[in-house]
């Protein structure tokens, strides 16, 4: 029964991440526009990983438990909502990582915002 009930829990979030992003390409708040020649977005993050890595040091429980699948390469991107733009390399992976349980979570679906070398937002994280 409580397997059951934690199958149900992980489908419920699983589905609340397609549903978030699904949300987010719908209303906009995430666009990929073409790559331009200003500033917006700062250089292209060619050490993607490594940033990701170094941020999601400080961001779980117990980074060193961490299993991370790249889903695509860093595109530009404006995150921002309600009319303020925040440009930066949008670059989309999944975590499995130990929770403060020590049981692992499961593939979870998360974002990161890069800008000059370091993460200014996450999407896809309960914060």
């Amino acid at each position: 029964m409580e397997a059951q009930d934690e199958g149900v829990k992980k489908l419920a979030f699983f589905a609340g991440i397609l549903f978030f992003r699904a949300a987010l390409s719908i209303s906009g708040a995430v666009e990929t526009p073409a790559p331009t020649a200003d500033d917006r977005y700062g250089p292209y993050p060619t050490n993607y990983k490594e940033i990701v890595m170094k941020w999601l040091n400080q961001q779980l429980i117990d980074p060193s438990s961490a299993r991370i699948e790249w889903v695509d390469e860093p595109k530009p991107a404006d995150a921002g909502k309600g009319g303020e733009h925040l440009y930066g390399y949008l670059v989309h992976f999944t975590v499995n990582a130990r929770n403060r349980f020590g049981g692992y979570t499961g593939k979870q679906t998360h974002g990161a915002l890069i800008r000059n070398g370091d993460v200014i937002k996450g999407l896809g994280f309960a914060y």
